[in-house]
């Protein structure tokens, strides 16, 4: 493409994005654009944008976006609506197609792929980018899931399903915080994460991207969009965070990927959308469009969901962008067709991810927009939406890579809080008295194919998209880690098939599970059964006769109701990702197991799906977990094996749910107040057993109505047991919920704990949900908690 001049755009050099270094920001401007850009609108010369207000950083973001937007030719708004894969673009095609956005798909990464190397190639794409006559920046886009996994060297925190077991809002917040500072040493600003889907078949290979069954634990991690991107869009390692899979992807019959979720709109409202809200909430700035279908209709079209609910009902204010080639789904063929794209355009999709073949999706798109079959009102919201982000992120003041933040990639601080996550993520499910080992006497025998397999504990999207065994990562093996924690106070041995458990073991450590796998291949509609690699192993280990410790490292719950009888523990450890002494650290009682099942565990193989209040009756319920006092492992396990049941270990009294803001550890029992030696006040004291309720509505429409209640404890004494009731307004009734047990008697409506999460410590906490109808408008109920 001929160019005629070059000059400094802004006239003076420009800071770096979210840095201190500078950098000249240089663009091209071009003539004969239109020759480039077979069928152009533009005709006049292009802006000159040095001086215009959109530059003007005073300015607020509005006056700027609608300056520029002004500005704009048909080509310059159909460029910021797509998006393309870094393997096909160049900084030329940058410039020619005015491309608002590149991404990576899984494991597409520049060669070297280190940090520099990222930077690198975000810079000189931005350059690209930057040589357009508006100088418009670009956005780039990645699976950033559990830590900046496709860049090797990034520390890898737990997938989101063991950052579900914790419960712990702001620990999922300082990952969130730290993950975004490396991502920024890349220079990429936008990540597709957090996933909010909430998983209600374990049979989907998904499961592992969501924070659990119940809409409440995914809503409360909402924390973490605030982690990506700050307290603001556009501080420090501030980077766009993305709420997916918008809508009902984690419903699908037989859990399916990119299937059907067929369920009523009150259902889809009550178990998926709630999430979505939460992250609005916080103020994320993109959603992306699930694969999947409700009730028969392809998402990346459903306008009703995308513009009516999400947009204007839900007032999300951001962008929202398709899947990898989602649109191409949407009349069952391959390729992208004109109406496929005007489809997904009117429905309300912002912008599209090509990725492949970005150069047909512009002309279909140009087309649209010519003929009037895409409105131009619908192409500037699109538009507007696209810069409105990108204002608010920064990028035109400080549009290239913060290379200072490149000292925390793998940085020991992120490690150590990658540790501690893997640490509040083990839930403890079986006991008879073996944990916490203890850290010195006889010999520990580890043994089963995850227990020295970094790759395996890491799971899909770590540098490749489906993931792989092996030393893929930097990092520490479970294996290590009980090395590491035991620090010489006792021999370990170690084979993956359990040929070294014999009569010289005190205990044997199994570590079992599953290999790496993502959407897609990681669908199992055929059951969870655990491979016969692991029960081969196991059943060596049985017959040695050793106390036996088993840890699932798995991204959902498999078939264990065989492997129960012949153990004397189970642990649940996820996929905790490179910090496997996390693992050791429960196992071996440096710290105490708090993690509490995010899902149903089932009881059968055949037991799918299965969610909490569905009448199933699980193995272990959501909630489920078992603790001890911190630093306990100084008693030597058993040197003989319990007899084993003939059947499964009895449910464990689950763990209380805890409040948002993590708890401390709570003692085995809690104690009686103490005595007071002086008079009793003259008020009456508080009960020793009293609760509190608030009713939140979650979202409402015509009709109907989603709501939250919260259960405190505030007496002195833990409660055993909660009775919640309120009067509902005429016209009112409950439809459907979830995590209480629901009765009626005429205008009184009564709401009972579960026997997963009666037990409240003082000053904990815990919430059912409801879906309900309404007849006329909503008045907020005034719940009463009575103890019971």
């Amino acid at each position: 493409m001929p160019r005629t001049a070059i000059r400094d755009v802004a006239g003076t050099a420009r800071r770096r994005r979210r840095g201190t270094s500078l950098v000249l920001a240089v663009a091209l401007t071009a003539t004969g654009l239109g020759v480039a850009l077979t069928g152009t609108t533009a005709t006049s010369p292009p802006a000159q944008a040095a001086d215009a207000p959109y530059l003007d950083a005073s300015l607020p973001t509005g006056a700027r976006v609608a300056d520029l937007l002004d500005r704009m030719t048909l080509d310059d708004k159909i460029g910021q609506m797509t998006q393309a894969e870094r393997a096909v673009v160049t900084p030329a095609d940058m410039t020619t197609y005015r491309l608002g956005s590149v991404l990576s798909g899984g494991g597409s990464a520049p060669s070297p792929n280190t940090t520099a190397g990222w930077a690198d190639l975000y810079d000189g794409l931005q350059r690209g980018a930057l040589a357009t006559p508006l100088q418009i920046p670009m956005l780039y886009g990645i699976d950033a899931v559990h830590g900046n996994n496709n860049a090797r060297g990034a520390t890898i925190f737990p997938h989101n399903i063991g950052l579900g077991a914790t419960r712990d809002p702001q620990l999922v917040q300082e990952i969130g915080r730290a993950v975004a500072e490396e991502v920024s040493a890349t220079g990429v600003d936008w990540t597709f994460a957090p996933c909010l889907c909430v998983a209600r078949d374990d049979r989907w290979g998904r499961t592992y991207e969501s924070f659990g069954e119940d809409p409440e634990i995914a809503s409360s991690m909402a924390t973490i969009v605030t982690g990506f991107q700050g307290e603001r869009l556009g501080g420090p390692a501030s980077v766009l965070a993305t709420a997916k899979h918008y809508l009902g992807d984690g419903g699908t019959a037989q859990g399916r990927d990119q299937g059907d979720t067929r369920v009523t709109e009150a259902e889809l409202r009550a178990v998926h959308l709630p999430p979505f809200q939460a992250a609005i909430d916080k103020g994320v700035g993109s959603v992306m469009v699930s694969y999947s279908s409700w009730n028969g209709e392809k998402l990346h079209g459903h306008r009703y969901l995308l513009t009516d609910v999400l947009k204007d009902e839900l007032g999300f204010d951001g962008f929202v962008v398709s899947d990898w080639a989602g649109i191409d789904q949407l009349d069952g063929a391959p390729g992208f067709t004109a109406a496929e794209v005007a489809t997904a355009i009117n429905a309300g999709i912002d912008m599209v991810m090509v990725p492949n073949d970005f150069e047909t999706f512009l002309t279909h798109l140009r087309q649209g927009a010519q003929s009037g079959t895409i409105p131009m009102s619908r192409i500037d919201d699109a538009v507007t939406r696209v810069l409105t982000q990108k204002f608010e992120l920064g990028l035109f003041e400080n549009p290239y890579a913060d290379r200072t933040y490149a000292s925390t990639v793998g940085s020991a601080a992120h490690r150590a809080l990658a540790r501690t996550a893997v640490q509040k993520s083990q839930v403890v499910l079986r006991n008879t008295g073996v944990l916490p080992l203890a850290r010195t006497g006889g010999t520990v025998c580890v043994a089963g194919k995850n227990a020295h397999d970094i790759g395996n504990q890491s799971g899909g999207w770590t540098l490749t998209w489906q993931g792989a065994s092996g030393p893929t990562v930097p990092g520490t093996t479970i294996l290590e880690g009980i090395r590491e924690v035991l620090a010489g106070g006792r021999t370990t041995t170690f084979a993956a098939d359990a040929s070294n458990v014999d009569a010289s073991c005190s205990v044997a450590i199994a570590v079992v599970g599953e290999r790496p796998y993502a959407e897609g291949q990681g669908d199992r509609p055929n059951g969870l059964s655990l491979d016969s690699t692991d029960t081969r192993a196991l059943e060596r280990i049985r017959t040695s006769g050793v106390p036996t410790v088993a840890v699932l490292v798995s991204g959902r719950p498999l078939d264990v109701s065989g492997l129960l009888p012949s153990v004397d523990a189970f642990v649940a450890a996820w996929l905790p990702g490179s910090e496997g002494a996390g693992v050791a650290d429960v196992l071996f009682g440096a710290v105490a197991p708090t993690g509490t099942l995010p899902v149903s565990w089932p009881a059968t193989a055949t037991q799918q799906p299965i969610n909490a209040g569905d009448g199933q009756t699980p193995l272990f319920p959501l909630g489920a977990g078992l603790t001890w006092p911190s630093e306990g492992g100084n008693d030597p396990e058993p040197t003989t094996t319990p007899t084993p049941s003939p059947t499964p270990a009895p449910t464990p009294t689950p763990a209380p749910t805890p409040t948002p803001t993590p708890s401390p550890t709570p003692s085995p029992t809690t104690p009686a107040p103490s005595p007071t030696p002086t008079p009793a006040p003259t008020t009456p004291a508080a009960p020793a057993t009293a609760c509190t309720a608030t009713w939140h509505t979650d979202s409402s429409w015509g009709g109907g109505f989603t709501a939250t209640v919260t259960v405190r404890s505030t007496g002195t004494v833990a409660l055993q047991g909660w009775r919640v009731t309120w009067a509902w307004s005429d016209g009112a009734d409950l439809a459907n919920g979830w995590n209480a047990s629901f009765t009626r008697s005429g205008g009184t409506q009564t709401a009972a704990n579960v026997a997963y999460n009666g037990s409240l410590a003082p000053s904990a906490s815990t919430s059912f949900g409801l879906q309900g109808t309404t007849t006329t408008d909503l008045r907020t109920p005034t719940p009463t908690c009575v103890a019971s």
